[in-house]
């Protein structure tokens, strides 16, 4: 069956720049409330340990509805879902904001990021949508790969600008002119997809399993900086968690309509591309959270300042990702191109070990910053091709879903577990009667090091799961038909 033509798209720059500039509101809101806790904890009354659900409740609705959002879109239809989570994240933003006591806060954040998941898990597989030629594409991929390098980054400097010069109210408030504006060009200019529909019935329970199973897993990761890796909580949680998502996995082998195919991870750029994903940001994230806290805990620099400081770390990503990771791809691959720059990634956070306490942002903290930024601005954009590229356009949306919940995953065990290894050695040190910042830095240190071991891990498995995909990227974003996949991706499109 011949496979509808595709509808050429007014202006598919301009829908771009307005899926992306709302997906770049998605990832930074975790980072750009995080300068900003200090102020909502003093203006809200929060205790220290309550303060980290402001965080934590974006992060269990994010990660907990990103596999879901991302099939959800290719049965229920991708632009549908996204401004569906676009509106939800808006009103919840709103709330934020408007927020007067903690309960409302903590609740309107949860909404947030489960709006936050259903625009975020389909925006790829709009992205693909829009341009025809794979050299377009592969600039858009760059842009992309510029949202997830740079989100954090950008974040930080939003967040201390915002909070100093202003009030924290509008960290949140931020998302909203933009985010008119963005939905308003996605409705006019982003083509309508019908999606594969509910004809064959919806799995309600594999649903549920993955849903609860994932909030459980991030609940789990989240609050093992309080609970511990060996207490009662941690393991509990952790394993119902794992029993919740292997019941998903079971009943995805024998469900009559499945959210999830299991067959797409014989893939191995699909499988292999996620666990290098996973790692991947594991160590970079959590790398912008060590050298915010360096700066701001050892060298004892302001919100703002912190801010400021990081802008090489977005202005390189942004120069790198939008500038030279579709041609470099386009040239040698991106498996090569990916691999260079995990090892740039890995190198950077090494670099950040030799950090001294009376350190010089110039000569200690400026290198380490723009190297981070050109690693990941090539490495995100060349992982994301290799994520994507599925054989049907019907797993678009769920392979979308997968980078983003293999993204969530790192991000949240990387911070977990970085923050808790300097928090342990830092500690240690003061019992054996260590200056308070040496004790720091030397906590810092250790964390930085075993970020670059995640990368390296990351690199490891992508020299070894992952195959080359040609120089230029197949239409489409799929790997060409080869024998063992004779069918064109439009035939399968036709079928679904």
């Amino acid at each position: 069956m011949t496979a509808p033509a595709q509808p050429t798209v007014r202006s598919p720059w301009l829908a771009f720049a307005a899926v992306v500039s709302m997906q770049l509101m998605m990832v930074l809101d975790i980072s750009i409330v995080t300068v900003a806790l200090r102020s909502i904890q003093e203006d809200l009354g929060f205790s220290q340990p309550r303060i980290a659900w402001v965080t934590t409740a974006y992060t269990l609705g994010f990660g907990g509805f990103l596999l879901l959002s991302g099939r959800l879109g290719d049965l229920f239809g991708k632009k549908r879902m996204f401004l569906t989570g676009m509106t939800v994240f808006l009103v919840a933003s709103l709330f934020c904001g408007l927020s007067r006591n903690q309960d409302m806060l903590i609740a309107a954040r949860f909404v947030q990021g489960a709006g936050a998941a259903m625009g975020f898990a389909v925006a790829m597989g709009i992205v693909f949508s829009l341009f025809r030629d794979p050299r377009e594409s592969g600039k858009a991929m760059g842009g992309l790969g510029f949202v997830q390098a740079a989100g954090a980054s950008v974040g930080i400097v939003a967040g201390g600008a915002l909070t100093s010069g202003i009030s924290w109210h509008w960290v949140f408030f931020l998302n909203l002119p933009i985010g008119i504006v963005a939905a308003v060009l996605v409705f006019r200019l982003v083509p309508n997809d019908r999606g594969a529909g509910f004809g064959d019935g919806a799995d309600i329970l594999g649903a549920v399993l993955v849903t609860v199973g994932m909030m459980l897993g991030v609940y789990t990761i989240a609050t093992v900086g309080d609970e511990g890796w060996g207490s009662g909580h941690t393991i509990g949680y952790g394993l119902a968690s794992l029993a919740l998502l292997g019941g998903f996995v079971a009943r995805q082998a024998t469900a009559a309509n499945p959210l999830m195919r299991l067959d797409v991870f014989r893939s191995r750029n699909l499988s292999g591309a996620n666990l290098v994903h996973l790692f991947l940001v594991a160590g970079m994230i959590s790398g912008n959270i060590l050298i915010a806290l360096y700066m701001q805990q050892v060298l004892g620099y302001s919100a703002a300042t912190t801010g400021f400081a990081f802008l090489p770390i977005a202005l390189s990503a942004a120069a790198v990702s939008l500038g030279f990771s579709a041609r470099f791809n386009m040239r040698f691959g991106p498996k090569n191109v990916l691999l260079v720059s995990l090892v740039v990634v890995a190198a950077s956070l090494l670099l950040a070990v030799r950090g001294p306490v009376d350190a010089t942002y110039v000569v200690d903290v400026l290198p380490t910053a723009l190297l981070l930024g050109v690693g990941t601005g090539l490495a995100l954009p060349a992982v994301m091709t290799l994520a994507m590229a599925v054989s049907s356009p019907r797993d678009i949306g769920l392979a979308s879903g997968l980078v983003g919940t293999s993204g969530m995953v790192g991000d949240s065990l990387g911070i977990a577990v970085m923050t808790a290894v300097a928090a342990a050695h830092t500690k240690s040190e003061l019992a054996d009667g260590k200056p308070v910042l040496t004790a720091l830095n030397d906590g810092y240190h250790l964390a930085f090091g075993l970020a670059a071991a995640v990368v390296v891990v990351g690199l490891v498995i992508g020299f070894a799961m992952l195959k080359p995909l040609p120089p230029m990227p197949h239409p489409g974003g799929g790997e060409p038909p080869t024998e063992a996949q004779p069918a064109p991706a439009g035939a399968e499109a036709g079928r679904a």
